[in-house]
């Protein structure tokens, strides 16, 4: 039976939560700024669907990205050395995770970034926690994507594109950016082929908390993103 969290109940031990298939740990709790930075500590997210009980998870395997196994293809070298875009970090937020929620995608008729979940990662980048990091094409926001940094440690939630690799170029700024602030790891959450291309790949669930549980205390805890980052990072292509 699916373990149900109440307001000032713990989460459930990942140790020693049974493995499901799908990662589903419990449900309940609340997506206050608290709640959600011990849920990103322990290796937890949050996903459900409008309607549904907040649902929280933690897949075993996990698919991660270290900075340092980033794949660039030849087609986005091409367009990063290119430059005919602008990148800028946590420049607009809310507009970045409203594009996220919006986005069109295959096989899915609706968003799991309901306003409740819009308005709670907000909250977090108010207070530093939450960045995105934005591709503007012509002074248009054109891609980009989102996520929480602890540490030194970068979990990513959703991306979105507009144009043709808009995200890709996010996603490559976002790696040398993290790399330039000694982050260790990525989280990907779940595993797709998109994010398999740009290096990604699965490790077992103890692995990834063991790993977390040692950036996640490293300083700064979090800190305000410089916006211009995005044009630092023109010479490593």
């Amino acid at each position: 039976m699916l373990p149900w969290v109440g307001p000032s109940d713990e989460f459930p031990r990942i140790e020693t939560a049974p493995v499901r298939y799908d990662g589903l740990i419990c449900a309940g709790a609340d997506l206050s700024p608290e709640r959600l930075l011990d849920a990103y500590r322990r290796g937890i997210f949050p996903w459900f669907s409008p309607g549904d009980p907040i649902l929280w998870w933690s897949p075993d395997p996990r698919m991660v990205l270290y900075p340092d196994e980033f794949i660039v293809s030849r087609s986005l070298r091409q367009r990063l050395r290119r430059g005919n875009f602008e990148v800028r970090f946590d420049h607009d937020f809310p507009a970045v995770i409203e594009s996220c929620a919006t986005a069109p995608r295959k096989g899915q008729n609706g968003t799991w970034i309901t306003r409740e979940m819009r308005d709670a990662y907000i909250g977090l980048f108010r207070r530093g926690f939450a960045h995105s990091v934005e591709t503007y094409s012509g002074g248009v926001l054109a891609g980009g994507l989102y996520g929480i940094a602890i540490g030194k440690m970068f979990y990513g939630e959703s991306m979105f594109s507009r144009i043709d690799n808009a995200s890709k170029i996010a996603m490559a700024h976002l790696v040398c950016f993290l790399a330039s602030r000694a982050f260790g790891l990525i989280d990907c959450q779940m595993k797709t082929s998109h994010l398999a291309s740009l290096g990604a790949r699965e490790i077992p669930r103890a692995v990834f908390i063991k790993t977390l549980q040692k950036l996640t205390t490293l300083l700064p805890l979090n800190e305000n993103w410089p916006q211009n980052a995005g044009e630092m990072f023109r010479k490593e292509w």
